[in-house]
């Protein structure tokens, strides 16, 4: 192989060629493939290199003559913002007709772009059409991507901003100012009043009850990845209707789900659809007004690939242009 046979992506050229629109109509193709069972992807494996320290494969195939590849990374705590974690490491592209290997990318910005992108595709599905009230739990860096890419999907008249740290929730509502952010400290009472709540954080312990969760809001759990950490109570996920990106990987992963069945307070049948089922028309996403709709989202290789061949494809058309 030679060094030009071999496209690389930084960070930069992942935000310059994976716009958020894009993205969003990227994954919604990629969650549908999934549900149909025309992508393949294995579960995320991890090693364990001690507290904070993690590396991970994520493998996957756009199809039989699509693009495949995999995501390799290491999620570490940052020691430069005590309570955040980095996400380092490349999504690897090989083309389809010879199994060359074609490009390799920035990992840490597609998953950012990628996972913001999965979770405005699934408040465009879930949430009620007249969410007016945006809720961010999180100052990290998806609060960051999370407010470039909601709202595109619904005009929020205001944005609720909450974080550990008053002073990152007031500069962070400060940047986005033209949303009508702003900063809140009582976090009861901001989920009291939120149509779409985001949750971004690296708790281990719940953030959000469903005591506080109102009938017709809509729900996004993002921080958590694996068992252990758990950002919501198990009554939240007993009454909300509960989406998974993945089933199978819901089941094996979803923190929040996992304490509610080990509780014996749901089983497995409490997940009641994939979102690629319910963008496909299989399953209905909100059923009522009044339903509190959830979104459990836990990152696939399928999203990182598809992202890095629209990334692959249109650096090819620029090329040609």
């Amino acid at each position: 192989m030679h060094r030009d046979d071999l496209a690389i992506f930084d960070s930069e050229a992942v935000r310059a060629h994976l716009t958020y629109p894009d993205c969003i109509a990227v994954l919604r193709e990629a969650m549908q493939a999934l549900s149909a069972g025309t992508t393949r992807q294995l579960l995320r494996t991890m090693i364990s290199l001690g507290t904070g320290r993690t590396f991970a494969q994520m493998p996957g195939a756009l199809g039989d003559h699509d693009y495949f590849g995999t995501k390799t990374i290491s999620v570490f705590a940052d020691p430069q913002r005590p309570g955040l974690r980095r996400h380092r490491g490349l999504v690897v592209l090989f083309e389809p007709e010879e199994g060359r290997p074609v490009a390799v990318a920035d990992a840490e910005e597609i998953t950012h772009i990628r996972t913001a992108a999965a979770t405005a595709l699934a408040t465009d599905a879930l949430a009620r059409p007249d969410a007016k009230t945006l809720l961010i739990v999180g100052t990290g860096g998806q609060a960051h991507t999370h407010l470039e890419s909601l709202p595109l999907v619904r005009n929020f008249e205001r944005v609720l901003i909450w974080g550990r740290s008053p002073e990152k929730a007031a500069a962070l509502a400060k940047e986005y100012a033209h949303l009508n952010a702003q900063a809140v400290t009582d976090l009861e009472a901001a989920i009291r009043t939120a149509d779409v709540i985001c949750t971004l954080t690296t708790a281990s312990q719940p953030v959000i009850f469903g005591d506080w969760v109102q009938p017709g809001t809509h729900v996004n759990l993002v921080g958590s990845s694996g068992p252990g950490p758990v950002e919501a109570d198990s009554a939240l996920v007993m009454k909300s209707r509960y989406i998974a990106d993945s089933r199978a990987s819901a089941l094996d992963a979803a923190a929040e789900f996992l304490v509610a069945r080990d509780a014996g307070l749901v089983d497995d049948a409490h997940i009641v659809a994939e979102i690629g089922e319910v963008l496909l028309g299989q399953v209905p996403g909100r059923t009522s007004a009044d339903e509190i709709t959830l979104y459990k989202s836990l990152g696939h290789s399928v999203q990182d690939l598809a992202s890095a061949a629209h990334i692959y494809r249109s650096h090819l058309a620029s090329k040609d242009a």
